[in-house]
């Protein structure tokens, strides 16, 4: 079953090394996997700080499951669950990318049983010990070859990020922003903060949250409303205007018509009298 590791005086647990994995039957495995909880305790996790984590850690996971959702990409995005790589102590980050596998929902990711480790992780600091997520994480991260690893600190509105430059590398190299942006390899996209916001590129696209979208999705529907409402107007002005051409059409064939009736009533009275005027001139 799970092994648990002495951790500041407390019992957490652990999963086994890859060599006990690896020697364990497909039924055992599972037992093992069912054994490790999915929750982590308040001794393994920072204490709760407010809006300004949740919702930047949020908001960062809302665009990037859009953009993943556009691309019709496999990734599993997590928040905060737990993570278990062979014989270490768990954690749970943030928010979390792994590429190019099923994004059912999980409790918990064992890199063992899943056979991949994290892609990319981001850890979002607001207040308190900044040495966790600055330099205890980055040791670790890079220790356990997660290949990029980015920090939003909410309390300097400012990003950090490291990368290891190479698969086989066990220490991070710091990056360094091009025009204000991040850029991750492992991702394909840009980060920078704006106005307090985390804003994310894909190339020279912005990325929109679920409520940007919709917003505008709605803008575009009622300008399209508002578009075919002013067509209909102009379809029913221009038949206004076929209507009454075609009525002073018909009044003028009426017109022409009448006269064309007094005319002929005319030339026939005319033919009539000078009938009567050639009897009257030579009678009999």
């Amino acid at each position: 079953m799970g092994r648990r590791a002495e951790e500041r005086g407390g019992t957490f647990p652990q999963a086994p090394t890859q060599e006990e994995w690896e020697a364990m039957g497909p039924e055992e495995q599972v037992r093992v996997v069912e054994s490790l909880p999915g929750e982590v305790t308040w001794d393994e996790m920072a204490m709760p700080e407010g809006d300004k984590h949740s919702g930047a850690k949020m908001r960062a996971k809302d665009l990037l499951a859009g953009y993943f959702r556009h691309q019709r990409r496999q990734v599993y995005l997590g928040s905060e669950v737990a993570i278990y790589y062979p014989a270490e102590r768990r954690f749970a980050p943030d928010l979390l990318v792994v590429l190019d596998v099923e994004p059912h929902e999980r409790s918990k990711w064992v890199v063992s049983h899943e056979g991949k480790g994290l892609d990319w992780v981001l850890e979002v600091h607001v207040g308190g010990d900044r040495r966790k997520d600055a330099e205890y994480n980055v040791e670790r991260y890079a220790r356990l070859g997660i290949p990029e690893y980015f920090i939003y600190d909410r309390s300097r509105e400012k990003l950090e990020a490291y990368h290891l430059a190479s698969p086989g590398a066990r220490k991070y190299t710091r990056m360094e922003p091009r025009q204000g942006r991040f850029h991750s390899e492992v991702l394909g996209l840009e980060f920078e903060v704006v106005n307090a916001r985390l804003q994310v590129w894909a190339g020279n696209a912005l990325l929109l949250e679920s409520e940007e979208l919709l917003a505008r999705a709605l803008e575009k529907l009622e300008e399209t409303a508002r578009q075919r409402e002013e067509e209909a107007r102009l379809r029913e002005d221009e038949a206004r205007r076929r209507e009454e051409v075609e009525h002073r059409l018909a009044v003028e064939e009426q017109r022409r018509e009448e006269e064309e009736r007094r005319r002929d009533a005319a030339e026939r009275r005319v033919a009539e009298l000078q009938a009567q005027l050639e009897r009257l001139q030579h009678p009999g």
